[in-house]
């Protein structure tokens, strides 16, 4: 008898791609088109109340910020500011202390606009874009969401004065703080634990005298490398307390919020600006612990004592490496037996045989000085992997 022959199943169609629509819905269209319709009158509205505030700070005389002197008057202009949802002008006084040559703009200060440039939310807006996205992309961005057209310098140029602006007040926080005669924040509610976390990368600097344009379609070409001397090292470091943590998931947590320093200058200066913030902060009180977390740079050790209690720790990605740089010298690049070597100090120390670690280090016997140069400059680096150990 002959077997019966199985159906051929139907073929399956094939997969169609996915696509995205490189023009927005239309729903945001529609939500344009009423925000473009109105535009006009909360313009109009918005010129009137800063008009408002003209009249007002008009009756006030400023004094000097030096010598706290009456300033005089000198002259009115008509300025000018990009805003939401249109250009607003309006006129503004200008005072001037000729003993101590300053000069203010109250108007201006009482608003927080900059003549000439795009301010208010629209800045705020336009910088959280570049943050988080390309100038170009972050461009698009801004025609899309804000009903905005500007061209992607634009957007580099808001990011860069808002930056400046950000790195001023850290510089000026840190400069602060560093007088023993300034006052602190309150600190009876200082965590127990503060965890500052320190690291610095070198940079390329392009220095130009003229920017540079295209003409017409044709692309600029690549700058050039950065020439010796052109390097500089951003320092940055990061500031939390383990406290502010919350459980996402079982066993895992994350931070509600940290604080981000960073500058371009030396380790004293980054130092200053880190203890300006903590201090700041009210952060560090009697009892508060610091933790200093580092790649293991001297830099960073030299400057952690101005933080009386502290624990000084090396992440644990570097400690392999200064493990790694031991490896090589005794055993040779690419050797089977280096890997092995490096392999087990790396798994003993995610373990938490940290001491076990250190004295195994104490144990060897280098036989070259560049060995024994290398181990005991390793040697004190690892020794900070030890958990929290108060200095």
């Amino acid at each position: 008898m002959a077997e019966p022959r199985l159906a051929c199943p139907a073929p399956t169609p094939p997969t169609v791609r996915p696509s995205l629509s490189d023009q927005p819905s239309r729903f945001i269209l529609l939500e344009r088109e009423v925000e473009q319709e109105y535009r006009p009158q909360m313009l109009a509205r918005l010129q009137q109340k800063v008009n408002a505030v003209a009249e007002q700070a008009s009756a006030a005389v400023p004094a000097c910020g030096q010598c706290g002197q009456q300033m005089g008057y000198n002259d009115s202009r008509v300025v000018s500011w990009l805003a939401s949802w249109g250009r607003l002008h309006v006129s503004v006084s200008r005072y001037r202390c000729p003993p101590c040559k300053q000069e203010r703009r109250p108007l201006l200060d009482l608003l927080d606009v900059e003549p000439g440039r795009i301010c208010g939310s629209l800045a705020r807006l336009l910088a959280l874009l570049a943050a988080v996205a390309p100038y170009e992309l972050a461009a698009r961005l801004a025609g899309l969401l804000l009903g905005v057209k500007i061209s992607a310098m634009g957007v580099w140029r808001v990011a860069q004065r808002l930056g400046e602006a950000a790195a001023n007040y850290s510089e000026a926080l840190g400069q602060y703080h560093a007088d023993s005669r300034s006052e602190g924040a309150a600190v009876e509610g200082a965590p127990p634990v503060v965890v500052l976390g320190v690291d610095g990368c070198v940079l390329g600097m392009q220095v130009r005298t003229q920017r540079r344009r295209r003409v017409g379609e044709q692309a600029l070409p690549a700058l050039p490398p950065p020439e010796k001397g052109q390097f500089r090292e951003v320092k940055t470091g990061v500031i939390l307390s383990p406290a502010e943590r919350v459980e996402t998931s079982p066993g895992r947590r994350s931070l509600v919020r940290r604080f981000l320093v960073t500058c371009l200058g030396d380790a004293d200066e980054i130092f200053r600006r880190l203890y300006g913030q903590v201090r700041e902060l009210g952060w560090v009180g009697a009892e508060t612990m610091v933790v200093i977390v580092g790649d293991g740079a001297e830099w960073i050790w030299n400057r952690a004592n101005m933080f009386v209690r502290r624990c000084e720790i090396l992440d644990f990605w570097h400690a392999p490496e200064h493990a790694w740089d031991f490896a090589r010298l005794r055993y040779g690049e690419g050797s089977q037996q280096a890997d092995a070597w490096v392999h087990g100090i790396a798994e003993d120390l995610r373990a938490g045989k940290v001491q076990e670690v250190i004295a195994g280090l104490k144990r060897l016997r280098p036989k070259t000085p560049e060995l024994r140069d290398n181990l005991q400059s390793a040697d004190p680096v690892l020794q900070r992997k030890c958990g929290p150990h108060a200095l």
